[in-house]
């Protein structure tokens, strides 16, 4: 059933609309992920100069935490817009784009636990 609020609008849906609302699992690329973690296909360290990619794992993180912003940002907006009965602005979308941000958070979260964890681990072990 249609959304009785929202007009279609005649440009069509902008990128940021396309991609909230993409929620395709993308298949796992093993190869391109071990190459990123500068390996070989066999799991061992390469050894012929050819590290990981620029950045590494800051470069990462910094882009996974950039995503998570942006999905707050986003699910904020829509939520002002809905709260000022924007027409173009539906419920289902407002909520999509909310529950999205929150699962990218727990997502962050997680992954600060685990890096806090292995630190403390680390810091721990006896030498």
């Amino acid at each position: 059933m249609p959304n009785p609020r929202r007009q279609p609008d005649p440009m069509g849906p902008t990128p940021e609309e396309l991609r909230m609302n993409d929620l395709r699992i993308k298949p796992f690329d093993f190869q391109a992920a071990v190459a990123r973690a500068g390996l070989r296909p066999d799991g061992m360290p390469r050894t012929d100069g050819a590290g990981p990619a620029a950045g590494g794992f800051r470069a990462a993180m910094g882009e996974a935490l950039k995503g998570v912003s942006e999905s707050q940002l986003a699910s904020q907006r829509l939520q002002r817009e809905l709260s000022l009965d924007n027409p173009t602005v539906s419920l289902e979308e407002t909520m999509m784009a909310t529950q999205k941000s929150q699962l990218g958070f727990q997502a962050a979260l997680q992954v600060r636990n685990r890096l806090v964890q292995a630190y403390s681990e680390i810091m721990n072990m006896q030498v």
